[in-house]
């Protein structure tokens, strides 16, 4: 069975090159388009492995979800990286310590969010 990624990001042109990147990797890839939506997809299907998150988003940002996913205590080991067009040290620090384990910048390289994926998912 396929490991499950979730894609939050409120750009569908964003979401689709993510599907892109990580096409061949043989993952299902779910979307959301902000963190309202994100949350709902994690809390009914536990099988979500990974989540790629957007920062700036209408409704919920990805820093609120993260924090909020995180909050709830069953899921402590879902795997979350940040995919943003901000680079703010200060953004940086409050993901990490909510417990993303990863930051990339947009416009990313497709290989290099591939291989944080599998990196990620491998550990």
């Amino acid at each position: 069975m396929s490991k499950k990624i979730l894609v939050v990001d409120d750009s569908p042109t964003v979401r689709q090159q993510v599907q892109i990147a990580l096409k061949d990797c043989g993952f299902e890839i779910l979307e959301a388009s902000d963190g309202v939506e994100g949350i709902s997809k994690i809390s009914t299907d536990r099988e979500v492995a990974l989540v790629i998150l957007d920062v700036n988003m209408p409704r919920m940002n990805g820093l609120e979800m993260l924090e909020k996913v995180k909050d709830a205590g069953q899921n402590a080991s879902l795997l979350v990286i940040m995919l943003t067009s901000e680079g703010q040290q200060a953004l940086i620090e409050r993901a990490k310590k909510a417990g993303a384990k990863g930051w990339i910048v947009k416009p990313f390289k497709p290989e290099l969010l591939s291989a944080a994926v599998h990196k990620l998912l491998a550990a």
